[in-house]
C-alpha cells in the first residue's frame, strides 16, 4: 500500500469523524474527546487546529482517506498524535505516515503519549524511534477510567 500526506480538506471530516467513532478504535486510544459523537465539538475542534500552527495531515492509503496525523504544541513540548482507521491496522500504515510526518516537520524533541495497553501504538513509535521516558496516569474518556499511560520522546 502507498502511503502518502497531504493537506486536511473539508470533505475529509465525515471520514475522520467516523473513523473516531468506532468503538474499538476509541477504546484503544483510549484519551479521546469526552463525547466523540459530538459533531458541533468535533468541527469546532477540526477549525481550530486547522487555523493554528500545528502541522495537521490526512493520512491517504493507495489514494483513499484512512487517517490523520500531526504534530502540536508549544516548541520544545510538542507532542505527534495519529489515527488510523482499523481496517489498516497491522499493515504498517501507520508507522508509513507517521515517518512521513516526522521527515516534514524537523523540530526535536517531540513526544507521544500512548495508553499503556496499546501495545500497536507503542511499536509503531518505537519503530520510528521514539523511546519511552516515562509513565504516568490519566483518565481516558473512552474507557471511563483512570489508566496507565507511556510518555515517549524523539530527541533530536
Amino acid at each position: 500500500m502507498h502511503i502518502a500526506l497531504r493537506e486536511v480538506h473539508d470533505s475529509d471530516l465525515p471520514v475522520f469523524f467516523r473513523q473516531m467513532n468506532d468503538p474499538e478504535s476509541l477504546r484503544m486510544a483510549a484519551f479521546t474527546p469526552p463525547d466523540p459523537a459530538d459533531w458541533d465539538a468535533f468541527t469546532t475542534h477540526w477549525h481550530t487546529i486547522r487555523t493554528s500552527r500545528d502541522v495537521v495531515r490526512t493520512i491517504l492509503g493507495d489514494g483513499d482517506v484512512i487517517g490523520s496525523t500531526a504534530v502540536y504544541g508549544d516548541p520544545g513540548e510538542r507532542e505527534v498524535t495519529y489515527w488510523v482507521d482499523r481496517a489498516y491496522w497491522g499493515k504498517g500504515a501507520a508507522t508509513a505516515a507517521l515517518r512521513a510526518l516526522l521527515s516534514e516537520v524537523t523540530d526535536r524533541p517531540l513526544y507521544a503519549r500512548a495508553a499503556a495497553d496499546n501495545t500497536g501504538s507503542l511499536r509503531v513509535l518505537e519503530k520510528c524511534g521514539f523511546e519511552m521516558s516515562a509513565h504516568a496516569r490519566g483518565f481516558a474518556p473512552a474507557r471511563g477510567e483512570v489508566i496507565d499511560e507511556v510518555v515517549l520522546h524523539l530527541a533530536g
